[in-house]
């Protein structure tokens, strides 16, 4: 099969407005580089196909236990036990379970299949200003597919972006960027030390790789987004620093921030993972703004993304 045919994709939602122009269709990838402590989706770190469990749903009938084909699973208490270690993500747990309490997360696509679905919303496009954002994860994980859609999105007339944290060698970004107008940049903190305990990589690779594109003689409009954690990222000179990060970048057009939700939590509970900030709390609206304000002291377009 030609490369960049198939793709592990976690999900597509059709008339999203919070992932570039107009009405969007966002396919969302699975696999990414970095572990953020606030991530919330969880379900897009891994690159392949797993599994979810919702205990509250689970009978405790032990048919998924039985057939497990490496021991990967056992039944205490009426709940299900899962050795990571041992799964081998077969997803037999799944096509047996009759209760729906054992889910799985991404599949596998054909670019036809993927485009399938793009041509669905066509209308909705072009009427709204709209068109397709590819997402993760981190959709440079896998970016010869990435790569196809953007080129076949291209083919139709239907405007296309890619959202990344650009933490990806340059190869991969050097594939897409010939399809696109503007780009969807996440800029996690500024300070490489506190972005590597945070993130689990410095952010060497992201600034060099931002600075690369910036330099490109082809028309590329920037956007940057700073998740805004509070206790974490949310300081005035955290915040001056990612202004100045934008400011030496002509192509930069604005930031956005995007306040920290728990959307996510669940899923933690339903991978069987620990998430590291339980008691972290979406921030009010005026919180919001007082950082926006904090920001805009040093950039001209920076707007707060109330919900996502």
């Amino acid at each position: 099969m030609t490369r960049g045919q198939r793709g592990v994709v976690l999900r597509i939602e059709r008339t999203s407005i919070h992932d570039g122009v107009g009405l969007r269709t966002v396919v969302f990838l699975k696999g990414c580089p970095l572990s953020c402590i606030w991530c919330s989706t969880p379900e897009s770190q891994n690159s392949f196909h797993e599994r979810g469990y919702i205990s509250s749903r689970c009978r405790g009938c032990g048919a998924c236990v039985e057939v497990c084909p490496a021991d990967a699973l056992a039944l205490q208490a009426d709940q299900v036990i899962h050795n990571t270690n041992l799964c081998q993500h077969c997803l037999a747990c799944v096509d047996i379970c009759v209760a729906d309490a054992v889910t799985s997360f991404g599949r596998w696509m054909h670019i036809s299949e993927v485009m399938a679905e793009i041509a669905k919303d066509e209308v909705f496009y072009f009427h709204s200003g709209g068109g397709v954002t590819i997402s993760g994860g981190e959709c440079l994980q896998q970016s010869d597919f990435t790569a196809e859609i953007l080129r076949r999105c291209a083919r139709l007339g239907i405007d296309s972006t890619v959202e990344t944290s650009l933490h990806t060698p340059w190869k991969n970004v050097e594939k897409i960027v010939s399809h696109l107008s503007c780009i969807y940049i996440d800029l996690k903190h500024p300070d490489p030390h506190k972005h590597k305990y945070l993130v689990g990589v410095d952010n060497h690779l992201i600034l060099t790789n931002l600075e690369k594109l910036n330099n490109l003689e082809q028309p590329l409009e920037i956007q940057l987004r700073i998740p805004l954690i509070p206790g974490i990222n949310d300081s005035d000179d955290s915040m001056q620093q990612a202004a100045e990060i934008a400011n030496r970048l002509n192509k930069v057009s604005r930031i956005e921030i995007l306040p920290y939700h728990r959307l996510g939590v669940t899923t933690y509970d339903t991978l069987q993972r620990g998430y590291a900030l339980p008691d972290m709390q979406t921030p009010n609206a005026e919180y919001v703004e007082e950082k926006r304000v904090v920001l805009q002291k040093f950039l001209k377009n920076v707007e707060a993304i109330s919900s996502r």
